[in-house]
């Protein structure tokens, strides 16, 4: 039975994670590098909490009980009683992997160990663990307190009571689970990243301009926002990382990163985080697409 998470980074989607569990009433535990990084993760999720009581989604006493289950850690020592470790640091296999080693020694023999991960291949990280069969992939979408969908992703040695217990897990946070095998991409990235990389091509082969391609998938389709200024919320930097993945695998053209995605991450423009990609994000209420000199 799950009771105690473990969650290792709280930068956005750590945060948002322990959050989310803190509010179905789990223990948390978050752990990070630093005590400076903690104590702004750790705000950040009382933040989250308070805001959630101001707007009476909650009562006080319901606030407080929340906050005396959360702590935060620099060691991993203290997470030696977690039933759920979930990973949510950068998103490179070497640090990942190198954070589930560390854990392996000192976590509980039935503890379950996930990452949050977009792209990357959970058995690569499953495969330096001891409890393979307990290695899963749980991919949750930013922003984590508003996006309705996680991706549970099993690989060929996780055990199907793991499987159950993570999609358990994940419907007790009010979440939708679907499954996912530990392919890259799994599903959603699998379908998202090469629409959002056409866009991309479509806008350096000069088909039309970032506005109007935009529009035309916002108003012709229905889509809530066009490709670019999505790509723009998932971090310009981010959807490289997954292109790279996904082309490493499948070797297809349709995945492989157009030059201009390179060039941007390289000069710094990683879209709404950074303030510049293919939109200007000074006023955010009001983005102006950027002249890329396509």
């Amino acid at each position: 039975m799950i009771q105690r998470i473990g969650v290792i980074g709280c930068g956005i989607m750590g945060a948002g994670i322990a959050q989310l569990a803190l509010q179905s009433g789990y223990d948390v535990i978050v752990r990070e590098i630093n005590d400076d990084i903690l104590n702004k993760g750790l705000s950040k999720i009382r933040k989250g909490i308070d805001k959630l009581c101001e707007k009476r989604v909650i009562k006080t006493e319901e606030k407080d009980n929340f906050l005396t289950k959360l702590k935060g850690t620099i060691s991993f020592e203290d997470l030696r009683n977690s039933d759920m470790i979930i990973e949510a640091v950068s998103e490179d296999i070497k640090i990942k992997t190198e954070v589930f080693m560390s854990l392996d020694p000192i976590c509980k023999k039935e503890a379950i160990f996930a990452s949050n991960t977009s792209s990357l291949p959970i058995t690569q990280m499953a495969a330096r663990s001891s409890r393979k069969d307990k290695f899963i992939g749980l991919h949750f979408f930013n922003p984590v307190s508003v996006m309705p969908l996680v991706e549970v992703i099993k690989t060929i040695t996780t055990n199907n009571i793991v499987v159950q217990t993570a999609v358990d897990f994940v419907a007790s946070l009010k979440k939708h689970p679907i499954l996912a095998k530990d392919n890259a991409g799994f599903i959603v990235n699998l379908l998202l990243t090469p629409f959002m990389l056409d866009a991309m091509r479509a806008l350096s082969e000069g088909v039309a301009s970032t506005e109007d391609i935009d529009a035309g998938m916002k108003l012709g389709c229905n889509h809530p926002m066009g490709p670019l200024m999505l790509a723009d919320f998932i971090g310009l930097d981010s959807i490289l990382s997954a292109a790279n993945t996904l082309f490493e695998e499948y070797r297809e053209k349709r995945y492989a990163p157009p030059p201009i995605l390179t060039k941007m991450v390289t000069i710094g423009y990683l879209g709404n985080k950074s303030g510049k990609g293919f939109y200007d994000w000074s006023d955010p209420k009001n983005p102006k697409p950027i002249n890329l000199g396509t």
